[in-house]
């Protein structure tokens, strides 16, 4: 398969591709679903701009608080219903009933408006119908917004979906605009009554195409919960929150329930002040306000579609997490107050100000807040993180809306109690001012816990690095690094401060200087180091006079390098003279090795051949000391000069010290001449991580080498495996093109080894690079090469398992002792557990692969759960399988795993094998032809089954095997040909004397005796 890279994109389409950050074969997926998510949500914006304008006319919106309390219960009852549908029936048919079961009652509606003459339970048909359209519409957003988060969570891996979802999501903000615009002018042709069913019309259409989406990939959607045994959904119960996390938790609940409350009462204040700003209004009244909401939407939905797109992401980086969480209650506090001044004083009506207020609330509720609100659950452990999410989402937020409507209720009642109602305008514009004094009330609580989540974010965060779930894009770095100056400032452990310090370079390792180089001078000799270290990474002349003020008091000789080196890096125009007086022999040997390095850097040609000299007795020194620190001196040099010669006899130093930082040296020298002694080093235990690190260093320049060397056969397994060590912590892009290259063109333990790698490359290089290169068909292609090997594995066990050996041997039958049978039974099993082996091996390359694709974690628990012994784990783990991954070979796999005969798997994969019997002799050349697919072990075992059994083999099979590289499979090969043809074998001894494997030169050499060659 040719790769590709993102670089070789070209033409308009391509560069399209590149500015909204998707995959070619993410963008149907993309553009259906963003379609499907527009349409729906346009039907859903026109229902309820002719719901809310036909209510208010005719009922006013005194009566919104029932229909909030109402609608925090029927919320839920959906949610209820649209459980239990996935228990019934496949998921990919239920995202198009939920649609079905949307737009239904829309059409049903059209018959129940305007027919006040029909009573039910007191009430007209007219009202029960408006009021059940506004439920319905409270309840179609919630059901819609979840169809459509589930689809595309379905449709798209993880890693697909960050990329994939703010395009999808943007859906329901260009619905706003198109509905809110097109709103009025639909007026002009069709009535308020009959836009019911223009808008079932579209969400039909928009379960049309998702439709069409459920059946062309069929394979993302799972079928059932088929494997998971009744009694074994005990376990999963409800986790016990307590401690730190139970601090965290209820805040952050608290966090939802305020911003739903002051979005309800905001929301409720805002139609009130609409339907009294109408009320005089003689012309039709319910035109008049779905005209203005209209218009007000899709204003409102053009800012949104600005503020998503270009401002939300760029904000949160800008001013942090919490910042940004802050802006809606502190902007509803401030114009809470401008509006209840403009009241107050008679400047403006408090309608004027709502709608402002109004237009803030939605602008920054559906952009920013949906935007930060993730985030705040990061901290949270993953086993209990969508649990709390689930919590929020279903219970705390429906919950709050009831809340919502009760507390304006309380506040309506109260109102009566002690506002004067005689005078109707007067008492309205007092109610209205109550209602902002709430809304105010309520920004200031938001703040309030804002500020309490803020206090044990960061907490909670630092423990979760400590437990490996940090990720640094998840997270509000500014609060982080707050809390990591605090740690530092306050007397707390040693082994608190180094965590900080690095977690501080992880996060921000260029600007780390600013917070570390005040508190210098307050920190042990082992902090001091640690702190220096990393700000060498990226020296700042700006933090140098802080540095300077360090060397002026007593320091320990690695703290004082270390400073030297700062201030030598940082300094425009550094003064060598200054470094002179540490070339004394009577300084420390790591100062004075430093200060000779630096000097050999930018002085002058008197001043490089003094600190040659000093080098020079460092590095020839009989005390092991003084020649470490001379050679990890000459590491930090720019040129060695004259004291390159002495780098062979550093290589063979009797210290181990001295011949790693040699290692060190010529890296960091690029000495080129000597860039097989680091070769070499991988090949030692003792040297093999400093030659690793020296040749990481190389970069680039190590690649070529270190390609020909992990594609050398000759070389033995761990040197290769090495290599590609080596290259795969180079982590540059051609580093990454020498590695997904050859995991493209190899097979077996090299692939495996090669995946391995990429997958544990840090950040997500390695999976982001694989898929920039191949893609996920590509990725797809990988697997479906394993299953069809797997095929021929299967075929070879079935064709070998059901064959009694006696049968087969027709011409040796005579000769065959009980001895030979029992021999070549052996054989035959351990050439079946070969076998066995690989296909162990094909299905860990498939969860290998898959990685690539789907989350780490859930992969890892599903392969974990298939290779347990105990039913219900297996059943587990195929469900979340079936449940995870979506390419299209799924089916086969799942089918593998749940089977246990051998012809069951292979019936399996019947669309990608076909299986034609065959004699056992007659299957094992087969095999012998894919050779380059098997194992060294598996060939082996082919070669002594061959023998055992008496099975004639191609001349062509037999010499590739005598020159194969392993050696065990060598000396398969002679053994066979001694049963086959030993003239032949006469004829090729005498050229196999000299063979590098001792055992097979042993064997030649008896052969050779055995049959009396000179």
């Amino acid at each position: 398969m040719e790769l590709r890279s993102l670089n070789s994109y070209t033409g308009l389409g391509n560069r399209l591709l590149k500015f909204l950050n998707l995959r070619y074969e993410e963008v149907e997926r993309t553009l259906l679903m963003f379609l499907v998510y527009t349409l729906t949500s346009v039907g859903l914006v026109w229902l309820e701009l002719s719901t809310v304008s036909l209510f208010l006319d005719q009922y006013g919106a005194d009566k919104l608080p029932w229909i909030y309390i109402a609608s925090a219960g029927i919320g839920s009852g959906l949610g209820f219903v649209y459980s239990w549908l996935q228990k019934v029936m496949p998921l990919r048919r239920v995202i198009v009933v939920i649609l079905l079961l949307i737009a239904i009652p829309l059409f049903l509606f059209r018959f129940g408006i305007g027919i006040e003459n029909i009573k039910i339970a007191g009430l007209s048909l007219a009202f029960l119908t408006t009021f059940m359209m506004w439920l319905w519409v409270e309840a179609c957003y919630l059901l819609n917004d979840l169809n459509t988060s589930i689809t595309a969570n379905q449709l798209f891996n993880i890693r697909e979906i960050k990329r994939t979802y703010p395009i999808i999501s943007s859906g329901f903000l260009v619905a706003g605009v198109i509905s809110g615009f097109s709103l009025p002018v639909m007026l002009y042709f069709v009535s308020l009554n009959n836009v019911t069913i223009l808008s079932g019309l579209m969400i039909v259409s928009g379960s049309g195409i998702l439709l069409y989406l459920s059946e062309r990939y069929q394979q993302s959607f799972p079928d059932s919960s088929r494997w998971i045994p009744e009694d074994d959904e005990e376990e999963f119960s409800t986790r016990r929150i307590k401690g730190p996390l139970k601090v965290y938790i209820l805040p952050l609940i608290t966090f939802f329930v305020i911003a739903e409350v002051l979005y309800v009462l905001i929301d409720f204040q805002f139609f009130y002040q609409l339907e009294l700003e109408l009320q005089n209004d003689t012309i039709d009244k319910a035109s008049e306000i779905a005209s203005f909401l209209g218009l007000f939407e899709g204003i409102l939905s053009s800012f949104q579609v600005a503020t998503q797109w270009f401002a939300s992401s760029r904000l949160v980086e800008r001013i942090g997490v919490f910042g940004t969480a802050m802006i809606l209650p502190i902007g509803a506090i401030v114009l809470g107050l401008f509006s209840f001044t403009g009241a107050i004083t008679g400047l403006f009506s408090v309608f004027i100000g709502l709608v402002i207020l109004r237009f803030l609330d939605e602008l920054l509720h559906y952009t920013l807040i949906e935007t930060t609100g993730p985030v705040l659950f990061q901290p949270l452990p993953e086993n209990i993180r969508s649990d709390v999410q689930t919590m929020v989402n279903g219970v705390a937020e429906p919950f709050s809306t009831g809340l919502s409507g009760f507390i304006i209720l309380l506040i309506l009642w109260l109102s009566k109690l002690i506002l004067d109602t005689n005078e109707k305008g007067l008492f309205e514009n007092q109610q209205g001012l109550i209602f902002v004094i709430a809304i105010i009330i309520s920004g200031l609580l938001w703040i309030g816990i804002i500020w309490l989540i803020r206090t044990q974010y960061v907490g909670l965060l630092v423990k979760s690095a400590g437990k490996g779930r940090f990720n640094v894009s998840d997270v509000d770095i500014r609060s982080l690094k707050r809390s990591v100056v605090e740690t530092l400032e306050k007397g707390t452990s040693e082994e608190n401060k180094r965590s900080c310090i690095e977690l501080l370079n992880q996060i921000d390792q260029k600007n780390l200087g600013e917070i570390l180089a005040p508190l210098l001078h307050t920190m042990s000799t082992a902090l001091q180091c640690q702190s220096l270290e990393a700000m060498l990474n990226h020296p700042n002349p700006a933090y140098l006079q802080q540095v300077k003020q360090l060397t002026k008091s007593s320091l320990p000789p690695e703290v004082l390098a270390l400073a030297l080196r700062y201030i030598w890096l940082t300094e425009s125009k550094p003064d060598v003279n200054q470094l002179r007086p540490y070339l004394q022999p009577s300084v420390d040997a790591v100062v004075r090795g430093t200060a000779a390095a630096l000097i050999m850097r930018k002085g002058d040609i008197e001043q490089k051949a003094e600190a040659t000299n000093v080098l020079r007795r460092m590095i020839t020194s009989k005390v092991e000391k003084e020649r470490v620190m001379g050679v990890r001196a000459l590491g930090e040099a720019d040129y060695l000069q004259g004291l390159r010669l002495y780098v062979p006899s550093l290589l063979q130093d009797e210290s181990l010290r001295v011949r790693k930082y040699c290692m060190d040296v010529i890296a960091s020298t690029h000495l080129e001449s000597y860039y097989p002694s680091l070769l070499r080093g991988l090949s030692y235990k003792s040297t093999r991580e400093a030659a690793l690190q020296a040749l990481v260093r190389l970069g680039n320049d190590a690649i070529p080498m270190l390609v020909k060397l992990a594609n050398d056969s000759n070389k033995s397994e761990l040197l290769r495996l090495q290599a590609w060590t080596v290259i795969s912590e180079i982590g540059t892009a051609e580093a990454l093109d020498s590695l997904v290259n050859r995991m493209m063109t190899s097979w077996g333990a090299i692939r495996h080894n090669i995946l391995r790698k990429l997958l544990k490359m840090p950040g997500e290089v390695g999976i982001e690079g694989v898929l920039a290169r191949v893609g996920r068909s590509g990725i797809e292609i990988l697997v479906e090469q394993e299953l069809m090997f797997l095929g021929q594995v299967y075929a070879g066990i079935v064709d070998l398992s059901e064959v009694d050996i006696r049968s087969t041997n027709s011409q040796y039958r005579g000769c065959l002792e009980e001895s030979n049978i029992g021999m070549i039974v052996d054989c035959k099993e351990i050439f079946l557990q070969s076998l066995r082996l690989l296909e162990s091996d094909a299905i860990e390359q498939c969860f290998l692969l898959m990685k690539f694709l789907y989350p780490l974690s859930s992969i890892q628990a599903a392969a974990f759960n298939i290779k347990s012994d105990s039913r219900s784990n297996v059943a587990r783990g195929l469900e979340i399988l079936d449940n995870t991954v979506d390419i299209s070979s799924k089916r086969s796999l799942i089918e593998i795993l749940d089977q246990h005969s051998y012809k069951g798997k292979l019936n399996s994969l019947s669309e990608m094998v076909i299986y034609q019997p065959m004699a056992p002799s007659d299957r094992l050349r087969y095999l012998l032809d894919l050779r380059h697919f098997l194992s060294d072990w598996a060939l082996a075992c082919c070669l002594q089954m061959a023998r055992a059994a008496r099975w004639s083999l191609t001349a062509e099979q037999t010499l590739v095997c005598l020159r194969h590289p392993t050696g065990f499979v060598r000396e398969a090969a002679l053994a066979y040909l001694k049963m086959a043809s030993q003239r032949a074998l006469v004829e090729l001894l005498p050229n196999l004397r000299n063979d590098p494997n001792p055992l097979v030169a042993a064997q030649v050499e008896q052969m050779i005796v055995d049959f009396g060659i000179g």
